[in-house]
């Protein structure tokens, strides 16, 4: 599965590589527009990441079902599916799961690497992980088995 990987040690908050994903598919250079966001830096001086993990639990929560995992194990949304009800936003641990005024469906991370290919301090990369991390809903399906 392509995962998109962020090294904090390296990122300089310049905000390219947010500028460059909104750029490829918004057609313009509006952070807002970002699936990934770099938070400004806390107490320990380094910059974080906001970006989707892959890990599937919007899935899960999506009622018409338009969101599925592609065989390469990235997590998308079927636009056309989608009824804009952000079931999937608000569920997001991380809020990763993206929107914005001009769009009725709400948008995320799909590894592409526009954003690595944009970073100045190379502190983006994509990696494949052998493992497809369990959804809630497996994960507690899980659970209640045991019992």
């Amino acid at each position: 599965m392509r995962v998109l990987v962020f090294d904090p040690d390296r990122c300089t908050g310049c905000h390219a590589c947010e500028e460059a994903c909104s750029q490829k598919w918004f057609k313009e250079a509006n952070r807002d527009k970002s699936a990934i966001q770099i938070v400004e830096p806390g107490p320990d001086g380094a910059y974080q990441a906001i970006t989707c993990t892959q890990c599937g639990d919007c899935i899960d929560v999506c009622p018409p079902e338009a969101i599925r995992r592609s065989k390469s194990g990235v997590v998308l949304i079927r636009k056309p599916a989608c009824v804009g009800c952000l079931a999937c936003v608000g569920f997001c641990r991380i809020w990763a799961m993206r929107t914005h005024a001009d769009q009725a469906e709400p948008f995320k991370c799909v590894a592409c690497g526009g954003c690595v290919e944009a970073c100045p301090e190379g502190a983006l990369s994509i990696q494949e992980v052998a493992d497809v991390p369990a959804s809630e809903t497996a994960r507690w399906a899980e659970r209640m088995g045991a019992r």
